[in-house]
């Protein structure tokens, strides 16, 4: 019964459902003001997901319902169960357990698998593009996260628990205050960019070309669950992030606000990456990952054996 409550309440589905869409509008509200515009109220996410929910819900011909309806619940319940694993971690610590991180690692994988799946069932031929993007987007960016990923695991003695390499980072200091922990850093922030599709990563739906891509059948609840688990993922992954490579934080209050500030701080970064570059192709895409980003994930690797 205490895992389905923290599953569905807290720090689960509703936590981070609320959280998610209050992050969406700081990302809105910051998009606005760089383009020197007022943008809408904090309730206006709420909002929109309820007036989707109301919408109908139509389903292609042709197409296998149950694969069409069930791709975006499984990306759902994978941010969740991250989410749940991360807040649970942060919030009991030495509570956490042996692979716990890699077992992130591998949900953090499942949204896009689910829009892969949604595309191709979708039997649309933009819609199948956007899936064909989304495949090649996670086989660029896959091999420099988990690099990049390496450095605190190296940083906290080889140990693959989140709570020690938490703890640990709070004992000597943050991963990211090392020349490694930098370089590293700047990498896992690329590729949470392409996790969640923005731009310039935004190649899977890219609204101008494939008029949303993978999502372009979708309405009504199963398009508002694809956007719930983007606004999500949204709050999730930096918070991954910020455990993994700045500190994390603690269950008390002070801990709390300073972790919280460290995740606003990565969401701004993000958000002003978005809205101060042009999108680039899908080729440029896994160039960029499988050169630069792999070449200096390698580089902060090495550093953090040498202890720098």
């Amino acid at each position: 019964m205490k895992t389905i409550v923290q599953f569905l309440i807290f720090p689960g589905f509703l936590f981070t459902a609320v959280v998610g869409l209050i992050a969406s509008w700081i990302d809105r509200k910051v998009t606005a003001r760089v383009q020197w515009r007022v943008g809408p109220p904090w309730y206006q996410p709420f909002v929109d997901m309820v007036k989707l929910l109301g919408k109908e819900t139509i389903i292609p011909k042709g197409t296998s319902a149950v694969t069409f309806l069930t791709a975006p619940l499984v990306g759902l319940a994978s941010v969740t169960l991250i989410s749940m694993l991360l807040w649970l971690t942060l919030l009991n610590p030495g509570k956490g357990f042996i692979g716990d991180l890699i077992v992130v690692l591998y949900l953090s994988v499942i949204p896009a698998v689910s829009i892969i799946i949604g595309g191709f069932a979708s039997r649309n031929p933009l819609a199948s593009l956007g899936a064909s993007r989304e495949m090649k987007l996670v086989l660029g960016y896959e091999l420099p996260f988990v690099l990049a990923l390496l450095v605190p695991v190296i940083k906290a003695g080889g140990s693959i628990r989140l709570d020690e390499i938490v703890a640990s980072q709070m004992a000597t200091g943050a991963t990211a205050t090392s020349l490694s922990g930098v370089l590293a850093l700047i990498v896992a922030i690329m590729c949470m960019q392409a996790k969640l599709t923005l731009v310039p990563f935004d190649l899977p739906e890219a609204e101008t070309e494939l008029m949303g891509g993978a999502y372009i059948e979708y309405s009504g609840p199963p398009l508002a669950v694809y956007k719930l688990t983007k606004h999500m993922f949204m709050f999730a992954l930096p918070i991954f992030l910020v455990m993994t490579f700045m500190g994390g934080f603690g269950p008390s209050p002070i801990s709390l606000i300073l972790g919280l500030l460290k995740y606003v701080a990565l969401l701004v970064i993000i958000v002003l990456i978005r809205n101060t570059n042009p999108r680039v192709r899908i080729d440029q895409a896994v160039r960029f990952f499988w050169g630069p980003m792999t070449l200096f994930a390698i580089v902060a690797v090495a550093l953090a054996f040498l202890g720098w």
